[in-house]
């Protein structure tokens, strides 16, 4: 390889905790001097146990993070199951989601990121129709803790990690990373696309400061249809379109905890995020058509509590699509997923800042059945609209 392209590969390799030397010399050393010059100026060379890694910045950053956030994410067993939480306060405060301690004993024991389990009371619920609780462990003082983001600080597009035990205490402290994807609710809901699962719930979800943005609440899970529509099951595990609760609504339960406002037992109408749609997925024709329906009360709710209907088509790699939604009577939305993949393909919930509807395109990625979501931006919002999709 020629030494000057050498040179710049190396160089476009190193990061700032690496320095590379590389300078062209019209004089060529001997092995012996090069040998010597190499132990001189580079110790890790004279130390061939040592091992050097190239890292990007992306990835020290998620290291970073990590590192930073795992001593105070804990896990909460509650006997018959567990979920997760994080800790804000060094006397042990920590929260987590109502569901998680909705049919909990009194007393329950969070196990820390070393293992250690400590008592832990459960003290506060955030009322009804927020997944909001806390527990405050007992005789501690000087426990690790999470600083929370700044109000509003949260946008779309950037990056977010995710960390919690999933499925099994055995997995403690499990990290995942993504993008925020949308802010749904006026702000209350963060939808991103780091993978959550069961166990997840009352974890944290991070920026790249190992700041707290949000209350990781759940994902949604897609329904597994036969060849006639017919729901059969769902899928397993994440398909990208996960929910966490703002850190503003955290902010204002720890308001509520300090002043001694926060209720102490959960309310009975507490929200399930594990509910599944049970609606059947129509068929969408794919020739560019529009395809009248209509959402309408009684139809499956998204976790902002917007109605949304589900269609399939089946697709193959490198097919161009383009889905339009159009309504006078609703604000739409629409998300392309493709289902076995867990992927979110595309979104939109409008197409310019004059026309409110909504439109998408994309290149699809794999062969398979795709489903796509439509819905309205808006709590609560009914009436009708037509979907149009083309597939070329």
């Amino acid at each position: 390889m020629n030494r000057k392209v050498l040179c710049l590969a190396i160089a476009a390799l190193a990061t700032s905790s690496l320095t590379w030397g590389c300078v062209s010399s019209p004089e060529k050393l001997s092995q012996s001097q090069m040998q010597e010059s190499d132990r001189a100026s580079n110790p890790i060379a004279s130390n061939p146990s040592t091992q050097l890694v190239v890292q990007t910045e992306e990835e020290k950053t998620r290291i970073d993070v990590y590192k930073k956030v795992s001593p105070a994410v804990v896990a909460i067993d509650i006997g018959k199951g567990h979920g997760s939480g994080f800790i804000v306060t060094p006397d042990g405060l920590v929260i987590t989601n109502a569901h998680v301690l909705k049919s909990a004993p009194p007393v329950v024991t969070v196990i820390l990121s070393d293992g250690t389990k400590l008592e832990a009371d459960v003290i506060g619920f955030a009322g009804e129709n927020l997944d909001l609780a806390a527990v405050k462990i007992r005789n501690q003082q000087n426990l690790p803790t999470l600083p929370l983001a700044d109000p509003k600080s949260t946008q779309v597009g950037q990056t977010v990690y995710a960390i919690g035990t999933p499925l099994d205490l055995g997995l403690g402290n499990s990290y995942t990373f993504g993008i925020v994807s949308g802010i749904r609710d006026g702000g209350n809901l963060i939808q991103h696309d780091a993978d959550i699962n069961p166990g997840n719930s009352g974890g944290p979800l991070l920026n790249s400061d190992a700041e707290v943005i949000g209350v990781n609440t759940f994902g949604w899970v897609a329904p597994v249809t036969d060849s006639q529509g017919q729901a059969i099951g769902r899928s397993e595990g994440s398909i990208g379109i996960n929910f966490a609760l703002s850190i503003e609504l955290a902010q204002t339960f720890l308001v509520a905890l300090e002043n001694g406002t926060a209720p102490s037992t959960a309310v009975a109408t507490q929200p399930q995020p594990t509910q599944q749609p049970t609606q059947n997925v129509r068929a969408l024709p794919t020739d560019g058509q529009p395809f009248a329906d209509a959402l309408a009360t009684g139809d499956p709710v998204l976790p902002n509590n917007s109605y949304y209907r589900l269609y399939a088509f089946e697709g193959k790699a490198g097919q161009q699509v383009m889905i339009e939604v159009d309504s006078q009577q609703i604000d739409p939305s629409v998300i392309l997923l493709l289902p076995d993949k867990k992927e979110v393909i595309a979104q939109n919930d409008d197409i310019d800042a004059s026309n409110f509807n909504a439109k998408l395109e994309a290149t699809l990625p794999a062969d398979g059945v795709y489903l796509v979501l439509t819905s309205a931006f808006e709590t609560g919002e009914v009436g009708d609209y037509s979907v149009r999709a083309l597939v070329k």
